[in-house]
């Protein structure tokens, strides 16, 4: 079974997890210690940036399949023959920091191109919609994305709306978005959805329960103040999507009985 397909068996049991390290992170020793925590703490995948060296390393690090994410065609099909097991157009909250709102139009053509500029080529792709623009708009964007054969779709939102509270209020009001964009689209297309942005170990079984078929988790991570606490947190979205999943599987056999 090679890399993806580990990743796909995990969706499949809906308890995927993608640590990611950020588009815009690429420093060299922070990646490392996100990709060393993804590995040990047992997740499913990684999400590097578009770095050449960056994936070199992570390549020798981990057996996990490596997405790597960008929102240029061009570097996303050099990706793909560099031999990552994955392609991400997004995300986009590093951009909606710098003040730069994607549209559906954008990704859309993006996602057009990348497709023809990979020539038939089998490579697992996953593009993210939007957490800013409207419903509607979303909903269809992902209709566009299914009859392109995307494999997953991720939602994102944690930037969208600013949130004041502390504690687990905090916490929910930061996933709200993302965990609503994912059950709106979850229900209009069959395409896979992860939900990422603004998720924590709180609300990963949030996440999932809204839909997803897997977690993109970044910050709650790459906010840890040493590399035994990221391991530590890898390992509690760990167990929190799996004892979700299992409840969530006996739940519907004892309905069912």
């Amino acid at each position: 079974m090679n890399r993806i397909s580990n990743f796909k068996l995990a969706m499949s049991h809906r308890n995927a997890i993608k640590i990611i390290s950020g588009i815009d992170n690429f420093d060299m020793d922070r990646v490392r210690n996100v990709v060393t925590a993804a590995t040990e703490g047992g997740a499913h995948a990684v999400d590097i940036c578009w770095n050449k060296e960056i994936f070199d390393m992570t390549r020798s690090m981990t057996e996990l399949p490596i997405f790597v994410s960008s929102i240029n065609p061009a570097e996303l099909v050099l990706a793909a023959e560099w031999g990552a097991d994955a392609i991400e157009l997004g995300n986009y909250d590093a951009l909606t920091k710098s003040g730069r709102k994607v549209t559906a139009d954008e990704v859309w053509n993006w996602a057009k191109d990348t497709k023809s500029m990979l020539n038939g080529k089998d490579v697992f792709f996953c593009v993210t919609i939007p957490g800013h623009i409207s419903m509607n708009e979303q909903i269809e964007l992902a209709h566009k994305l299914e009859s392109l054969h995307i494999d997953l779709i991720q939602t994102e939102g944690s930037l969208v709306h600013e949130h004041s509270s502390n504690g687990a209020l905090g916490l929910m009001e930061t996933a709200m978005t993302s965990m609503a964009n994912t059950m709106e689209i979850s229900s209009n297309v069959e395409i896979p959805v992860m939900t990422a942005s603004g998720i924590s170990v709180k609300t990963a079984a949030m996440a999932l329960a809204s839909g997803a078929c897997a977690v993109g988790v970044g910050s709650a991570v790459n906010k840890c103040d040493s590399l035994i606490s990221m391991i530590a947190t890898v390992r509690s979205l760990v167990e929190a999507t799996s004892m979700w999943t299992y409840n969530s599987s006996k739940m519907h056999e004892e309905i069912h009985a």
